[in-house]
């Protein structure tokens, strides 16, 4: 055996051992994995991952076709974060997982939409009619709402699950006479003719949507979520200052014109990072009684069989990390 072939060992030994050193010292950053579903609330995401306002390796956006596949993949531990609807976050807490809020991502107020064909006039048009909506407890929320200014109960009509992928469709074949839907599906339905019979703006503070992370992975250290809420200030500040670049963005991802894009936005709102602070304190006088009324909406009609508090659900600790 030469001295080449006796010291190569010793030399990958050194090198080895020098890895797992500084390896051990500095391990590489955990990724966060965030679950979103097309929504023009949660476009802000997207601008945040485009402009470059947070470190893309330890930040992942993984895109689901609707809220139920994001909510069951985070269920499933796919995801280390979602962003859902309030009552799809109460869903969760109810069935025991341990979850944070750190994020009011946005109200709608005229985003969500119960749509029907031109002919309609109203809710009570509805009576026996099909009416396609997610298999999902906002859904069937917007529904009974909607249903209620008329004196109606779910009862009246036949619910047909549609994700929101295969909403638009349906309705154009006449397979429904009604949906329940949102971005992008409410811009272009309303730009054929669709008959908004009812939306979230009748509704103020009852449609939210929020960010949703596991307990176990803030407790590991949140670094990604500090990361992820500082650029999702920015990309909100993008948001007001560039707003033809936006709508243009929006409009490329959603698959709409840029002014279908500028409508769909007037339908939000997006609180800022005071008012974040102030919502998830649990002394805002608005959000936490509108989640209080959603959960005894959910559990009236049976969406859940008990009830949770959610006042255990909201954590400002994070917003409040958030330098201006």
């Amino acid at each position: 055996m030469t001295m080449r072939s006796r010291l190569l060992p010793q030399a990958l030994t050194g090198t080895l051992l020098l890895v797992c050193f500084f390896g051990c010292l500095s391990p590489p950053s955990k990724s966060m994995r965030i679950g979103i579903s097309p929504w023009t609330g949660y476009e802000p995401f997207f601008i945040a991952r485009e402009r470059r306002l947070f470190d893309q390796t330890r930040i992942k956006l993984v895109d689901y076709t609707s809220n139920t596949e994001s909510s069951r993949a985070f269920r499933n531990g796919a995801l280390d974060a979602a962003a859902l609807t309030l009552d799809e976050a109460a869903k969760l807490a109810y069935h025991g997982m341990d979850i944070k809020v750190v994020l009011v991502i946005d109200f709608s107020n005229g985003g969500d939409v119960l749509l029907g064909h031109p002919e309609m006039s109203g809710i009570r048009d509805l009576a026996g009619k099909k009416i396609g909506l997610e298999a999902t407890s906002l859904g069937d929320y917007m529904l009974i709402r909607a249903l209620e200014t008329a004196g109606m109960r779910l009862a009246e009509v036949q619910l047909v699950p549609l994700d929101n992928s295969e909403q638009e469709r349906a309705f154009k074949e006449g397979r429904v006479d009604a949906v329940v839907t949102y971005e992008p599906v409410r811009t272009k339905l309303l730009a054929t003719g669709a008959r908004n019979l009812f939306d979230s703006s009748r509704i103020p503070m009852e449609i939210v949507d929020v960010l949703v992370v596991k307990t176990e992975f803030l407790q590991e250290g949140g670094k990604e979520v500090e990361m992820l809420l500082k650029g999702w200030f920015a990309a909100l500040q993008v948001l007001q200052k560039e707003d033809q670049a936006v709508c243009r963005f929006i409009a490329g991802r959603e698959g709409i014109s840029e002014a279908e894009s500028r409508a769909s936005l007037l339908g939000l709102q997006f609180p800022g990072l005071g008012e974040n602070r102030y919502l998830l304190s649990g002394t805002h006088p608005g959000l936490l009684p509108a989640a209080r009324r959603l959960v005894e909406n959910m559990s009236e009609h049976n969406l859940i069989s008990g009830k949770v508090d959610l006042a255990f659900v909201l954590d400002g600790n994070w917003v409040s990390k958030v330098v201006p």
